[in-house]
C-alpha cells in the first residue's frame, strides 16, 4: 500500500466543534448533493483523535439529503481504529491523506483545521490535490476553527478553484469582527499585514461594527447585520440576510486572495 500523503494533526477534537461549518455546507452545498444522480459522498478529512465531526457531518448532511454518505480519513492509522466502533450505514472510516482514497469522487471534501502546520507555500498544491480529487461540481471547503466552535474561517473551492471566503462567529463572544483574524487559515493568515486585501477587509469590517453600535441595544445580531449591510457597499459579499443571521458573512475569494 502506498504511504498516505501528507502529516498527522495534533487531533484535537470535540463534539460540535464544526457545527458552524457544517450548517453553512448544507444550507449552500445542499441543492448540488440533490442533484447528483447518485448517492453523494462526503468527506471528513483528518478528522482527529475522536470521530465526533464525521458523526455530526453525516447527521447534518442528511438533513439536505438523506443519501449522503461519509467517509472519515485519517492518516493516523490508530485513530482510524479506535473510530471503526462508530461505523455505521452511510458513515466509513479509512486510513489515507490528501490522496483522499474513496472509491469514487466525493461531492464534498472538509478539511477542517488540517493546513495550520503547514507552511503557507505548500497550501496552494495541497488545495489542487483536494480539487482534483472532487466530483464534478463538488465542494472542497477548508479551514480553522478555535477549539470549542464559537470562530470559524473557511474557504469554499470548487474543482475550478477557490470560490469564496466565509467569516462566521457566535456573536454573543465577538468584541470586533477583526477577532476572527487569529482564525484566517493558513492562505491567509499571515497576510494579514498592511498592503494585503484581507487586511483592508477586516479594518473596514471593524469600521463598519464600530458605526453599527447603536444597535447593539438591539442585540449582537442586529448589529452584525447592520455592519455587514454596510460592509457590502464596497466588499463583494456574496450572501444575504438568511446567513448574516447566524453570525456569517461570505465574500467573493478574488477580493481577498493575497496580493501578487
Amino acid at each position: 500500500m502506498n504511504r498516505p500523503v501528507g502529516t498527522a494533526t495534533r487531533g484535537t477534537t470535540n463534539p460540535n466543534r464544526l457545527r458552524r461549518m457544517d450548517r453553512w455546507i448544507a444550507a449552500v452545498h445542499g441543492p448540488a448533493l440533490r442533484r447528483s444522480a447518485a448517492p453523494p459522498v462526503a468527506v471528513d478529512l483528518g478528522y482527529g483523535a475522536a470521530p465526533w465531526t464525521a458523526v455530526e457531518l453525516l447527521q447534518r448532511l442528511r438533513t439536505a439529503d438523506p443519501r449522503v454518505a461519509v467517509v472519515g480519513i485519517e492518516i493516523d492509522p490508530a485513530r482510524v481504529a479506535a473510530a471503526a466502533p462508530w461505523a455505521r450505514e452511510g458513515l466509513a472510516f479509512r486510513h489515507g491523506g490528501f490522496e483522499v482514497p474513496t472509491a469514487g469522487r466525493p461531492a464534498l471534501i472538509r478539511a477542517a483545521n488540517v493546513l495550520r502546520q503547514y507552511d503557507e507555500d505548500e497550501v496552494a498544491a495541497v488545495w489542487a490535490r483536494l480539487r482534483g480529487r472532487l466530483a464534478p461540481g463538488g465542494l472542497l471547503v477548508e479551514g480553522t476553527c478555535d477549539e470549542i466552535g464559537r470562530r470559524h474561517v473557511w474557504v469554499a473551492l470548487g474543482p475550478e478553484g477557490p470560490r469564496s471566503v466565509t467569516f462566521a462567529t457566535r456573536l454573543g463572544s465577538l468584541e470586533r469582527p477583526s477577532d476572527l483574524a487569529e482564525r484566517l487559515p493558513k492562505a491567509l493568515i499571515h497576510r494579514n499585514v498592511p498592503g494585503e486585501p484581507v487586511h483592508a477587509f477586516l479594518r473596514d469590517f471593524d469600521r463598519a461594527w464600530a458605526a453599527a453600535a447603536p444597535y447593539a441595544s438591539l442585540g449582537a445580531r442586529q448589529r452584525w447585520i447592520r455592519a455587514v449591510g454596510d460592509l457590502a457597499r464596497d466588499w463583494p459579499v456574496t450572501d444575504g440576510g438568511r446567513r448574516w443571521r447566524q453570525g456569517e458573512v461570505t465574500v467573493a475569494w478574488h477580493a481577498l486572495a493575497p496580493a501578487a
